[in-house]
């Protein structure tokens, strides 16, 4: 009997355990999580391919300082980073996507509007 109730609390450990473990998010050293390039969106993509080769641009407000008023990224001098608009299909203004970009060649990307960022890994 109590074999079978060791064995079952077990079970149940590994089963909320396991989860966390097999985990593709990971963190960096800033404590925002990670993704790799290869992992983002297609247009997110080609953003970072547009920012690597200068331009041009599409939206208007590409390139822009990035504020960082939520204060997610790391804490930088005003004209550190610098943001761009990831196309979203079927969006009739801009959309919530954005990658902005730092002054030591540090990537990050949102899907929803500068809640949450993710480090950008190449």
């Amino acid at each position: 009997m109590l074999l079978r109730f060791v064995s079952r609390v077990l079970l149940v450990c590994l089963a909320v355990l396991l989860p966390v473990g097999c985990s593709s998010t990971t963190t960096s050293g800033t404590g925002t999580a990670t993704v790799k390039l290869s992992q983002l969106p297609a247009e997110a993509r080609r953003t970072v391919a547009l920012i690597d080769k200068g331009g041009p641009f599409p939206y208007a407000k590409d390139g822009v300082v990035f504020g960082n008023y939520e204060k997610l990224l790391p804490q930088q001098k005003r004209g550190y980073y610098h943001e761009y608009t990831v196309r979203t299909p079927g969006s009739r203004d801009r959309g919530a996507r954005r990658i902005v970009t730092g002054q030591d060649a540090e990537i990050y990307y949102t899907d929803d509007h500068y809640k949450s960022f993710r480090t950008v890994l190449r």
